[in-house]
C-alpha cells in the first residue's frame, strides 16, 4: 500500500491541480491546449499500464488493443446508433474491459512473464489486423471519419459549453476530470488491502499465494481495471481527434510511446506516468521540425533519463529533499 502523503506532497499535488485548472484562463492557445490534452490522454493510458506492469508486475505489451477497442467501439456506436458520446465512451470502456478479461483468463495463469508479454502483443496485433480488414465497417486505413463530438450543454452562470475543433477548452477540462478520476481510482485501489495483495503478488508470487492471495483473481481485477481506464482514454481520443486509423489507434508505436513515458516518469509510482506523459508528449511536438533526427533525440532523452535516474523523474523530488535534509545539520 502507499504511504500517506506528507504535508509538502499534499501542497505539491494541490498546486499542480490548481495550475492545471487555471491554464485555460491564462492562455487559450489552441496548439498548447492540444498538446496538453494529448498528454492527459496518454497520461491515463500510461497510468493504467503502470497499474498492471509497475504495481502488479505483469509484463504486458498489448494494452494498445484496449485503446483501439475503446476508440472504435465508441465511434462506431455513436455513428451508427446515433447515441451520445457521453454514453458511448462508457460502453466502449466496458467493451475494453470484457476484452481484457477475455484475454486475461487464459494467459494470466502463465507465470512466465516473457510469454505473457508476447501473447498480449500478439492479441493487440490481431485486433489491429481485424480493424484494418473490416473496411466495410471501420474503413480500414482509409480512416473512420465523421465521428460525432461530445454534445454541448449549458452551465448556469457560465453559458453554453460547445465541443468543437476550434475551441479546445471544453475538451481540456473534460479530459482533466477524467485524468483526475483515473488517478483517484488507481490511488484508492493501491491504498486498499487489495493494493497490498497486488504489491505482494508482484514482489513474491509464491509467498503471496501461500498467504492466501488468489493470484488469478487479483490479476484479472488489475487487468480489468486497467483495460477499463485505457478504454476510456481511447474513446475520448476518438471523439476528440475525429478520425481513426488502425495504425494510429492500435499501432505498436503507441505502445512503445506509453512504455517510454512510464519508464521516464517512474515505473511503479503514481506520479511517474503522468510526468512522463507530459514531458514526452511535449518533446514529440517540439522535435517535429527535426524530421528524421527527431526520433534520435527522442531516444537519447529516454536513454539519459533511464541511465541517470533508473527510478524515473518521479524519484528526483524525493532525492533532492533527502539530500537537503542530510546537508541541513552541516549548515546549522
Amino acid at each position: 500500500m502507499f504511504q500517506p502523503l506528507k504535508p509538502w506532497q499534499w501542497a505539491l499535488v494541490s498546486a499542480a491541480v490548481v495550475v492545471a485548472a487555471l491554464i485555460p484562463a491564462v492562455t487559450q492557445n489552441t496548439y498548447l491546449l492540444h498538446v496538453l490534452i494529448l498528454s492527459m490522454i496518454f497520461g491515463i493510458f500510461a497510468l493504467a499500464w503502470n497499474l498492471v506492469t509497475g504495481f502488479a508486475g505483469l509484463k504486458t505489451f498489448g494494452h494498445h488493443a484496449f485503446f483501439g477497442i475503446g476508440a472504435y467501439v465508441s465511434a462506431l456506436i455513436s455513428i451508427n446508433a446515433g447515441l451520445s458520446p457521453w454514453l458511448t465512451i462508457w460502453i466502449a470502456a466496458i467493451a475494453a474491459t470484457i476484452a481484457g478479461i477475455f484475454v486475461g483468463v487464459p494467459i494470466l495463469r502463465i507465470k512466465s512473464m516473457p510469454h505473457v508479454a508476447i501473447v498480449t502483443l500478439g492479441f493487440a496485433e490481431i485486433v489491429r489486423i481485424v480493424i484494418s480488414n473490416l473496411q466495410s465497417i471501420t474503413r480500414g486505413e482509409l480512416g473512420l471519419w465523421g465521428i460525432p463530438p461530445f454534445t454541448g450543454f449549458s452551465i448556469p452562470g457560465i453559458g453554453q459549453v460547445v465541443f468543437s475543433p476550434a475551441d479546445k477548452v471544453p475538451y481540456y477540462y473534460l479530459i482533466l476530470i477524467l485524468l483526475a478520476l483515473s488517478t483517484a481510482v488507481v490511488a484508492l485501489l493501491m491504498r486498499s488491502k487489495t493494493g497490498l495483495s497486488i504489491v505482494a503478488m508482484r514482489d513474491a508470487e509464491d509467498a503471496a499465494e501461500s498467504l492466501g492471495v488468489n493470484l488469478t483473481w487479483q490479476k484479472l481485477l488489475v487487468f480489468g481495471v486497467s483495460a477499463f481506464l485505457v478504454g476510456v482514454a481511447g474513446a475520448f481520443y476518438g471523439h476528440y481527434i475525429g478520425i481513426l486509423t488502425p495504425t494510429a489507434a492500435v499501432g505498436v508505436d503507441l505502445m512503445i510511446l506509453i512504455i517510454a513515458m512510464v519508464l521516464v516518469g517512474g515505473l511503479g509510482t503514481l506520479s511517474g506516468p503522468l510526468i512522463g506523459a507530459l514531458i514526452l508528449t511535449a518533446a514529440v511536438e517540439l522535435l517535429r521540425d527535426l524530421e528524421d533526427y527527431r526520433l534520435l533525440v527522442y531516444g537519447a532523452i529516454i536513454i539519459v533519463v533511464t541511465m541517470f535516474l533508473p527510478r524515473g523523474l518521479a524519484s528526483l523530488g524525493p532525492m533532492i529533499v533527502k539530500r537537503l535534509r542530510t546537508r541541513s545539520p552541516e549548515n546549522s
